[in-house]
């Protein structure tokens, strides 16, 4: 595990869903190290109480805050652009944020809301920065998982749960997607100087699923996941696979409290992994966006 003494100093990192939970005690941690943390967060007043209490915390003024609606491809694109604009160089990637609906509900896209934020968003803010990770090599993609992934099952005719929705099989099927996803990542970026792995953080006392879902829906999620670890212990693995010198260079892995360990075996079907690529491509219009490389002939 690292320490504070691992220095990040000079790394530009960003993480989403940054102003609660994993994604900030992940930002604490990695400011900590002297990071310049990109804190990416939807609720204005939420994301600014959380810079101000990392910056207090960490003694760290580089602690920068960009809006951002994770489950809208316009606001995805609005801040891939942003990113663009605002910083010469990325180091880390950290794709954090998530969500869980106790009903089936739509995106202002038509996409069903726990696949197009724990999957469609990570799949497209990657892609859209994937030049500038790039061009700051060695530098990595972090995707924060779960073990519910060991549950999941990828139906290509059905990605939207139109044919029957439940909550644990959303999640499960959008957990799956983003490790099948890494996969397939790590794969096309071998020889560019990225990574990309993933990781389940453990059960971890968040306020997930608690938008939504009426004050006994709320009650019941607070209720349940109050048994979980602590944010700061959940956000340990993050934080490793973002700035351990031990895994330079490794790519392509599931990892649980830093240890690469074996994702479910449906997730190294190289098949799979390359048709929910490219179906991922039109859903978000992937083709339009420029991306620095194309599917590998085979």
């Amino acid at each position: 595990m690292p320490t504070l003494k691992t220095s990040m100093q000079g790394k530009v990192c960003i993480v989403t869903g940054a102003n609660s939970g994993i994604g900030k005690a992940t930002a604490l941690g990695l400011a900590q190290m002297g990071a310049t943390v990109v804190m990416v967060c939807r609720s204005q007043d939420k994301g600014e109480k959380a810079q101000n209490e990392i910056k207090e915390k960490s003694g760290n003024d580089a602690i920068h805050l960009i809006l951002a609606d994770l489950s809208s491809q316009a606001s995805i694109r609005q801040l891939a652009e942003n990113i663009q604009q605002r910083y010469q160089q990325l180091h880390v990637l950290i794709n954090n944020a998530g969500a869980v609906n106790l009903r089936r509900r739509e995106t202002t896209d038509g996409f069903e809301m726990t696949f197009a934020v724990n999957y469609l968003a990570p799949f497209l803010l990657t892609n859209l920065l994937l030049d500038k990770l790039e061009a700051s090599a060695p530098s990595r993609i972090v995707n924060v998982s779960s073990e519910s992934h060991q549950s999941g099952n990828i139906k290509m005719d059905d990605l939207e749960l139109e044919k029957g929705y439940r909550l644990m099989r959303a999640y499960e099927q959008s957990k799956l997607a983003l490790v099948l996803f890494t996969y397939e990542l790590a794969r096309r970026l071998q020889g560019t100087g990225v990574t990309a792995n993933c990781l389940h953080p453990g059960f971890v006392a968040t306020n997930i699923g608690q938008n939504g879902v009426g004050s006994v829906g709320r009650s019941i999620t607070k209720l349940i996941f109050s048994t979980g670890i602590s944010p700061e212990e959940g956000a340990k693995t993050s934080i490793y696979l973002a700035s351990s010198p031990e895994i330079e260079g490794v790519t392509g892995k599931y990892f649980i409290k830093s240890i690469p360990v074996r994702s479910a075996p449906i997730s190294y079907n190289e098949t799979l992994q390359r048709k929910l690529w490219e179906e991922s491509a039109k859903l978000v219009n992937l083709h339009d966006t420029g991306a620095p490389f194309t599917a590998p002939t085979l």
